[in-house]
């Protein structure tokens, strides 16, 4: 089996899935999934959920996607993504097992935009700018979703649909907290590569880098070492004073000068192996930008196809900085800015947003040391985190607020949740491994990057994703059916 869930719950539940799915199975409903049919919408949200005077009753446009194409009226559930830090489409577009899964379930699905991302900015153009960013927390965006959720509910006639939440990564997280923290409003949720423990400021500092490092050196021995041969001789030409040859070799638009560009360089070359690493489908994807399939080996057969390691290193580096193969240098700067999340902001307000979020409430301090990594020594400490988001937000971060208000691993508390994690995303260490309850369940998919489970069936998925999907569709089904078991049994109590 690819997939693991070892839980005598899980594999009794594995048996009913034929009957469930009917003979055509996810992958039929991935053929006739294409068009779900999305509707975009906008809903006036609170800005403040929990302040009555400073915002009173001011609201934003919040926008969402729905689709009714696959619901059955008064039998279907509704499914509900919760998104995270990025415009809401780029989710949806890349979110087909939700929507196979709708089909099959005759499913209301919604995808719901985070507030201060793409277009639901609660104060416009100037949102993510210092002085605007107070309403942006996990709880404000979770308060969000629980009004969405009743406002489409209603107008829908879907007041009796047990709701289903979805997300991945942040949105994993997010759709776990809605379950833990609404549990009146979603009956469960699917939680797909969410760090919840690493974003508590729990675990292993060096954890992440270390897990990137290990799908590269699973790859080859050879290319391992050739990657740290490469930011070896980085180094060692700065020592020297060579920054031309540096420059050079490695294509850098700018010029380098000294210990700043170094640094700056080597967290640019470090975010494409985390990207690779994250986005390392056995196909070609779009999701963070293009990518061949396998780029984790692209990128390794790229790099020890140069003779000079500084080369190999640029050319691997171009499968995420210049995936269009006409960019003559690397803007080392305007490609990468380095932030509170050293695993990468991205660019634009929707980085700066994330940027504020990871000063505040999520932990994200991971460092590299060139010891239990490939990478060199970038160390990035909470007290290196406090003076960053000091001099940039004005904030100084809550490292235990998200351990005290969701219980980061301590989750005995909460029920029907299914935490999901590829053994080849570098987050999946971060995460949920391993079964808590016989309704929060962990899934460990073999060969697995971020969030594969979530992606759409497609005809070069492991084994174990599929395995895995399938096991996920029993359980919410078997969910709903519970749902709607209580709710009939709390209506027949209520007085006529």
């Amino acid at each position: 089996m690819g997939v693991l869930c070892g839980s005598a719950v899980c594999r009794a539940l594995a048996l009913l899935l034929p009957m469930l799915l009917g003979p055509l199975g996810l992958e039929g409903a991935a053929r006739r999934a294409a068009d779900a049919g999305f509707r975009e919408g906008y809903f006036e949200q609170l800005l403040d959920h929990f302040n009555f005077e400073r915002f009173g009753n001011k609201t934003f446009r919040q926008r969402f996607l729905v689709s009714d194409k696959f619901w059955k009226r008064g039998g279907g559930p509704l499914f509900f993504y919760t998104g995270n830090e990025g415009d809401v489409w780029a989710f949806a577009n890349n979110s087909g097992f939700i929507l196979e899964l709708a089909e099959r379930q005759a499913a209301l699905v919604v995808f719901a935009e985070h507030r201060y991302y793409g277009k639901s900015l609660p104060f416009g153009e100037q949102s993510t700018r210092r002085g605007y960013t107070e309403l942006l927390t996990v709880e404000q965006a979770l308060a969000d979703f629980a009004r969405l959720l009743g406002a489409l509910r209603r107008e829908f006639g879907a007041q009796d649909a047990p709701a289903i939440a979805f997300g991945g990564s942040y949105g994993g997280m997010l759709s776990a907290y809605l379950r833990m923290k609404y549990p009146h409003l979603v009956a469960g949720a699917l939680a797909a590569s969410a760090p919840v423990v690493s974003v508590a400021g729990l675990g292993d500092s060096r954890q992440f880098f270390r897990d990137v490092s290990a799908d590269f050196e699973g790859q080859s021995p050879k290319c391992a070492q050739a990657v740290r041969d490469a930011f070896r001789q980085i180094r060692d030409l700065f020592l020297q004073g060579a920054y031309d040859e540096v420059r050079r070799q490695f294509g850098i638009c700018q010029s380098l000068t000294g210990g700043k560009d170094l640094a700056q360089l080597f967290g640019f070359a470090r975010n494409a192996f985390t990207v690779l690493a994250m986005m390392d489908y056995p196909y070609p994807t779009d999701f963070l930008g293009p990518l061949p399939a396998n780029p984790v080996q692209v990128g390794c057969d790229r790099l020890l196809s140069e003779s000079q390691r500084i080369r190999g290193l640029r050319a691997l580096a171009g499968l995420v900085y210049n995936a269009s193969g006409v960019e003559s240098c690397y803007d080392i700067y305007l490609q990468y800015q380095a932030c509170a999340d050293p695993t990468g902001c991205g660019s634009g307000p929707d980085a700066k947003a994330w940027d504020y979020q990871a000063c505040t409430e999520i932990n994200l301090t991971f460092s590299s040391n060139n010891v239990t990594d490939l990478f060199p020594d970038l160390p990035f400490t909470e007290a290196h985190r406090q003076a960053y988001c000091l001099d940039t937000w004005g904030v100084w971060p809550r490292q235990d607020w998200l351990q005290t208000s969701f219980g980061g691993a301590d989750l005995r508390a909460a029920s029907n949740i299914i935490f999901s994690n590829g053994d080849l995303d570098p987050w999946a260490g971060g995460g949920i491994r391993s079964n808590l309850s016989a309704s929060v369940l962990a899934v460990t998919i073999r060969g697995g990057a971020h969030h594969l489970d979530l992606r759409a069936s497609h005809p070069q998925d492991p084994v174990s994703v599929r395995e895995a999907r399938e096991l996920e569709a029993t359980v919410i089904h078997e969910w709903v059916a519970a749902a709607r078991r209580e709710r009939r049994a709390v209506q027949g109590l209520s007085p006529s």
